[in-house]
């Protein structure tokens, strides 16, 4: 067994999780490793600078590209660029906390061929301009525990012939929804995505109009590939039984939707409030 870790970045400092992973690496019993740490196009000279650093860790490299190809395309490249027969992906935005984090995911490569570790968020948040993503995130949380209904690749572990099979969709070519349509594709081809209590912690909490500018293109990708993924995407699951209402939904977004932001952008976001916001949204966009 070798292991490659994969890490795409962009525009963020991800050297303290290399840093965290390559101390657990070095404690692997006979498992070689390499770390890889891609740049995505970034433009922030300081995170870049500290990325930079990677490659001084032993097995550890670095690079950098200088055009942006997006969360699918920077995934499908990784794999390419992988030594291991088992790949390992993460956000660079993860935190490592549990000292076992990388042999538990060696050990469940014994008997599974994906397998996914699950993400948390910090328990406790004080950030009045980032409390709707923790927010929401939270209540998932409480609803799903660690692992997501969908597949997420925050962080997973897959063999890589089932990646030379199954590679990110690239029409995914911005935010959201690539790693529901990849989790379905590789069901589809007849794998079974296991879920351990693995998780990474959610290290970067975007402020309230970042994660509502995201949140809006992740539900515009949504809506481009219903077709695809449609059947396990709850928005459009609630639309669907919803539909004749449309009208309705768009007249309350227009009428709404300015007094909904204010609430959303505010110390004290409504979760209620949010998705209504979300369905109003995707009601107005164009079939």
């Amino acid at each position: 067994m070798m292991l490659s870790i994969l890490i795409p970045t962009h525009d963020y400092n991800a050297y303290p999780l290399v840093e965290s992973l390559h101390q657990q690496a070095e404690l692997l019993v006979s498992v070689p490793y390499e770390i890889i740490l891609v740049e995505d196009g970034s433009r922030d000279t300081v995170s870049m600078i500290a990325n930079l650093k990677v490659s001084d860790l032993t097995h550890c490299h670095y690079i950098r590209r200088r055009e942006n190809v997006g969360r699918s395309a920077i995934r499908n490249y990784l794999m390419t660029e992988a030594q291991g027969d088992w790949l390992l992906f993460m956000d660079a935005d993860g935190k490592v906390v549990r000292p076992d984090f990388l042999q538990k995911y060696v050990d469940a490569a014994q008997h599974h061929a994906v397998v996914c570790g699950g993400v948390v968020h910090p328990d406790q948040w004080h950030d009045p301009h980032r409390m709707l993503r923790w927010k929401y995130e939270k209540a998932y949380e409480r609803k799903y525990g660690n692992i997501s209904e969908q597949f997420r690749s925050f962080s997973f572990l897959i063999h890589s012939t089932v990646a030379d099979r199954v590679r990110f969709d690239e029409r995914y070519d911005g935010y959201g929804y690539e790693d529901v349509q990849f989790g379905q594709d590789l069901i589809r081809a007849g794998y079974t995505i296991h879920p351990i209590n693995n998780p990474l912690l959610n290290n970067d909490i975007e402020d309230n109009p970042t994660f509502l500018r995201k949140t809006e293109e992740a539900l515009r990708a949504a809506h481009r590939f219903r077709h695809d993924i449609g059947h396990c995407v709850k928005i459009h699951q609630i639309y669907s039984k919803y539909k004749p209402l449309s009208p309705f939904m768009q007249v309350g977004y227009k009428l709404f939707a300015p007094l909904l932001r204010r609430n959303l952008l505010s110390a004290h976001p409504s979760l209620v409030l949010f998705n209504l916001y979300k369905l109003g949204y995707y009601a107005c966009l164009k079939d």
